[in-house]
């Protein structure tokens, strides 16, 4: 594809906490040695059971099945892209998929995101760039977080920006260099209790805010080795079921109070990383942002402005960084930082399918 400076790119993004597919359709032109984007149409197909049960279980699958579905994943994000394009005459550059996260084990030297993006270019016609992380991790670097390059070149009048999905994370200039890392499980955890009482997730958190914060248990879970290190670092679902479920599990108390103690333990972190650099005001974004009671519990912890966005910021910030990181890529420019993600060295991250 020949290099421009203006681009019709679709971001998918599928995170952990499995709502479903979102579709970003942006436009991005760089101006003078600014980019500047604006988010065209947007949303979000929720998994129906099948799928979800299907993703929640992927890391159980023997390899032939598991590849099966990567290859699966890869078509059924395909074939949604199609549906979301039926009837519309935007002329798409590119499709940037982030994929779902299955394995996230940098540590190990491995990471994996499946939708195979040889299935989204074959049944789109669209070039499509993905596993965005990989190149990350061979180079010694977490592949996590991704989305402080899009920050900084995209959201530079914040301070800070967080966004609370599955997992909270920010992204932040401190003394002239972009940090960003992992802060704590968020979503990934409510959502595990919200299924336990019948319901997809904790709407305001209204079940959290009438349980009572379990002081012993909210010790143990600020006390993780994880919360000791302030810089580059990753969560990955294996650990949350390792250290965050099972401390919360092995207490015998309500749901409503295993949440309200996951609320203020989440909350708690947050703020904390908030007030350790000194940030006076965050742009917050994912679907936590909606969790009205968590946002209440960052604000009785810290005196940083917390900015919510209008709800296609709110809702689709990954799915346009994705469509950026792609962009990046196409034109073999840096996507990844090493002062975030601490690899060897800078890189470019993503296969390219021609389509």
């Amino acid at each position: 594809m020949k290099l421009k400076n203006t681009y019709t790119v679709i971001g998918l993004m599928s995170g952990t906490s499995l709502d479903g597919l979102d579709i970003a359709l942006c436009t991005f032109s760089k101006e003078k040695k600014h980019w500047v984007y604006k988010i065209i149409e947007a949303k979000t197909f929720a998994y129906n059971k099948t799928w979800k049960e299907k993703l929640q279980n992927a890391h159980l699958l023997n390899a032939q099945e598991f590849w099966k579905l990567h290859v699966d994943f890869g078509k059924f994000s395909a074939q949604t892209v199609n549906q979301f394009l039926k009837g519309k005459k935007y002329k798409v550059d590119l499709i940037a998929s982030h994929g779902q996260t299955i394995f996230h084990q940098p540590h190990n030297g491995f990471t994996c995101q499946i939708g195979d993006g040889a299935a989204i270019a074959a049944l789109t016609n669209i070039t499509t760039a993905c596993d965005f992380r990989s190149t990350d991790v061979a180079l010694g670097g977490q592949g996590a977080p991704l989305v402080p390059i899009g920050d900084e070149l995209l959201f530079s009048n914040y301070d800070a920006c967080l966004n609370i999905g599955g997992i909270a994370n920010i992204s932040f200039t401190h003394k002239k260099q972009r940090l960003a890392f992992d802060i704590c499980p968020t979503n990934l955890v409510f959502n595990f209790y919200a299924h336990k009482a019948g319901m997809p997730y904790d709407k305001g958190g209204k079940l959290a805010s009438k349980g009572k914060v379990n002081q012993d248990l909210l010790k143990k879970l600020n006390a993780l080795s994880f919360y000791k290190k302030l810089k580059s670092k990753s969560l990955g679902r294996e650990w949350i079921d390792e250290k965050i479920i099972s401390l919360l599990e092995s207490k015998s108390i309500s749901l409503n109070d295993k949440l309200a103690t996951a609320i203020e333990h989440s909350a708690f972190q947050t703020a904390r990383v908030l007030n350790h650099f000194d940030i006076t005001n965050v742009l917050i974004t994912g679907g936590g942002a909606y969790n009205t009671f968590f946002i209440e519990r960052i604000k009785h912890y810290t005196t940083c402005k917390l900015i919510l966005p209008d709800d296609k910021t709110i809702k689709f910030k990954e799915a346009l960084i994705f469509a950026f990181l792609g962009i990046l890529r196409l034109r073999n420019e840096v996507n990844c930082l090493k002062k975030v993600t601490e690899a060897s060295k800078n890189n470019c991250g993503g296969a390219l399918y021609k389509g």
